[in-house]
């Protein structure tokens, strides 16, 4: 039987992951990220921060194996092949994931990133990475961050010839 207390921590330790990984991934996403390629263009800018988002999604991963606890709602979001609410979106992420590992690792890594998409697509739980689980590490890191560098970029430059054209 679990205790209300149990119950509690579970809660605790779920909501507090939850909140910090999207302080840092908002914080690191939305406002370092496009800031960096602004300033230092989209090759120079997207490598740096291409580079530091690999020392953070493995620094992530290292947590998250040490800490051996699912802090960040892992079994939700694979829970999300089996999504049946009235999101018209969840139930179209839902779908697109549950066609395989090809489309989830395309989904994930270009919605959710590395950890995400590695900790998503592992054999098992805090087991260390495997030889695959590296190919979906750098794969998905790779990918997303030329999306991510280049979105950036051409948001940036919108905003700039918008700026620009109005001032």
């Amino acid at each position: 039987m679990i205790s209300g207390k149990q119950i509690g921590n579970r809660a605790l330790a779920l909501s507090t992951g939850f909140v910090a990984w999207k302080l840092y991934d908002y914080l690191f996403d939305y406002a370092l990220y496009p800031f960096v390629v602004w300033k230092l263009g989209p090759w120079r800018g997207g490598s740096l921060m291409a580079s530091l988002s690999l020392f953070f999604c493995l620094l992530l991963l290292w947590v998250y194996d040490r800490l051996r606890r699912d802090w960040i709602g892992i079994e939700f979001v694979k829970g999300l092949r089996h999504y049946k609410g009235p999101s018209r979106w969840q139930q179209v992420l839902a779908w697109l994931i549950s066609r395989g590992d090809w489309i989830a690792f395309l989904v994930l890594a270009t919605k959710f990133g590395p950890f995400i998409t590695t900790a998503y697509l592992r054999r098992g739980a805090y087991s260390g990475m495997t030889r695959r689980d590296w190919g979906v590490f750098m794969g998905s890191w790779l990918l997303g961050n030329i999306l991510w560098t280049f979105l950036c970029y051409g948001g940036v430059s919108c905003l700039r010839l918008f700026l620009e054209t109005r001032i």
